[in-house]
């Protein structure tokens, strides 16, 4: 009874006041919640920095358990909140759902395809920019042995696996080790499950190891960080969270992706259809600062941003998981 009266007063006190307007947004997060340090937390640097950037106001709400997720986003649309943004490819079903019964308002779905007029579908290259960390970690690793750990076994998940195996071969790995941490949502959520599949394969010889498994990366990387190794992180720039044991981090760039939704809507701009970034489209990187400089030689630096510039130019190819539901290695 508890918590279904908390759940009444969030959603209540996020639409309060709210009134229909032609801009006016919302965000809907994924139960890791917006300060995930990864996927969520890149999308509320976006909104924010659009805040900053023009004075405009965004109401947002972070649901504590999926089952919320529809709720959250019908009561955005029902109160004219647009465009809402939704952050949990989890979530696509719930968002066509509500889509359809609002064609008046706009609506962002990140990470997956929803094939409606008013919904425009981000996805990002992310075998791209997993390739580019992949080189690095085999070019940086001593052993020879580098690791993949994966959270939800779904497609997407296998994408940025396939990618770091590309890279990691090109390399020169011997040995790349893949797992995934689970079936559900659940599987992004278990920091200590993410620590002991690092000690796991740091056990058959890993000496790198990148994390695309959302909250349960931050266990992986502080397993890699205890044990002395290198850690590559995603989404966001992680490389803050461990220096000199952070070798780099796989970005998304959620947050441009973000901030052009609210740029264009509120300029009058926006537009439904599907946005695939790559590297390209800056919609992935590899991240090189401050934390990591002293870790990523001359040689690995220039062989980095030599592929980067060969697959943003379409002269180096990267097979993507997604279109066959295969990979080469």
């Amino acid at each position: 009874m508890l918590k279904h009266l908390m759940v009444t007063v969030a959603l209540a006190a996020m639409t309060a006041g709210a009134a229909a307007a032609d801009f006016n947004p919302a965000i809907v997060y994924g139960t890791s919640g917006k300060f995930d340090k990864s996927f969520n937390e890149m999308a509320y640097t976006g909104a924010e920095k659009f805040k900053a950037d023009t004075g405009s106001s965004y109401r947002d709400f972070e649901a504590q358990a999926d089952s919320q997720a529809e709720q959250g986003i019908r009561n955005f649309a029902s109160r004219g909140f647009s465009p809402v943004i939704v952050t949990n490819f989890g979530y696509k079903d719930q968002l066509a759902k509500v889509a359809k019964e609002f064609p008046d308002i706009d609506f962002v779905m990140l990470d997956d395809v929803v094939d409606l007029p008013n919904v425009r579908s981000v996805t990002f290259k992310e075998e791209q920019g997993s390739y580019v960390v992949g080189l690095i970690a085999a070019l940086s690793s001593k052993s020879k042995a580098v690791g993949f750990i994966g959270g939800m076994d779904i497609p997407i998940i296998r994408k940025f696996g396939c990618g770091f195996a590309q890279g990691a071969a090109a390399g020169g790995a011997t040995n790349i080790i893949r797992n995934m941490t689970g079936t559900t949502n659940a599987a992004f959520n278990d920091p200590v499950k993410g620590g002991e599949i690092a000690a796991s394969q740091m056990g058959q010889g890993a000496d790198v190891i990148f994390a695309a498994a959302g909250g349960t990366g931050i266990g992986v990387l502080q397993k890699v960080a205890d044990a002395g190794k290198f850690a590559i992180g995603v989404d966001s720039n992680q490389n803050y969270m461990h220096p000199g044991v952070m070798l780099t981090s796989m970005v998304k760039r959620v947050d441009v992706a973000v901030y052009n939704a609210l740029k264009d809507a509120k300029e009058g701009h926006f537009t439904g259809g599907v946005q695939s970034l790559g590297l390209a489209e800056n919609g992935v990187d590899w991240a090189l600062d401050e934390h990591n400089r002293s870790l990523i030689t001359p040689e690995v630096e220039a062989a980095a941003r030599k592929a980067k510039d060969e697959i943003a130019a379409g002269t180096l190819d990267v097979h993507d998981y997604m279109s066959d539901d295969k990979c080469p290695l």
